[in-house]
């Protein structure tokens, strides 16, 4: 009876000792971890992992446009030729301008002596008188000066009224002058280059009187 029982205790004490081996050894197995578990947990840790700055200022970046042509260089060489010949030009034309207006004012003031000149040959009752003659001489080298610099008078006894050459004073009837042209002239007119310098003063002719 003794020998039973001291077999069945070491049974007893055998099976024991290899559930403990077997609890010890089962928290190890769970810990070890399979390939394929491996593999999952590293592809998520690689999917959470934040972008440095630089990445996410690339993703972030907008596409590049495409690349424009270049500008037409020989174009612009040509426009700007052109602008500069058409500047030159009209400087050289401003300058002509003004060189021929820059006595304006001068032919201007010595047109008075012109005028005195003229009414005292118009009032000389003796047109024979060397004295008269002489101021003829005067009066006609006076009217040669001034056209050698571009003044010359206008004409206008006899001509249609021309609100751009004349200045009308009056109008009075006539019967021999036909209406709307100038049957006198009080101040002669004059033209500088062309352009018109200073009016003529007439009195315009309205016609035969009515009775």
């Amino acid at each position: 009876m003794a020998f039973w029982r001291r077999m069945t205790k070491m049974k007893d004490e055998e099976t024991k000792g290899a559930a403990a081996a077997a609890d010890e050894k089962q928290p190890d197995e769970a810990r070890q971890e399979t390939p394929e578990s491996q593999a999952g947990e590293s592809a998520e840790s690689q999917a959470e992992e934040p972008k440095s700055a630089a990445e996410l200022a690339e993703a972030s970046a907008p596409a590049e446009p495409a690349a424009e042509a270049g500008p037409d260089w020989k174009d612009m060489y040509a426009r700007m030729a052109a602008d500069f010949d058409n500047f030159r030009k009209r400087t050289a034309r401003d300058r002509e301008e003004l060189a021929k207006f820059a006595a304006a004012d001068v032919v201007k003031d010595v047109l008075v002596t012109a005028d005195n000149l003229a009414m005292a040959l118009d009032k000389a009752a003796n047109k024979e008188d060397p004295f008269v003659v002489g101021v003829k001489m005067a009066y006609d080298g006076f009217l040669k000066a001034l056209a050698e610099h571009g003044a010359t008078p206008i004409d206008s006894l006899g001509e249609p009224f021309d609100a751009n050459f004349h200045e009308a004073i009056a109008q009075l009837p006539s019967p021999d002058v036909e209406e709307g042209k100038v049957m006198n002239e009080v101040k002669r007119g004059w033209l500088l280059h062309g352009k018109l310098l200073r009016a003529a003063q007439v009195v315009v002719s309205a016609g035969k009187a009515e009775g």
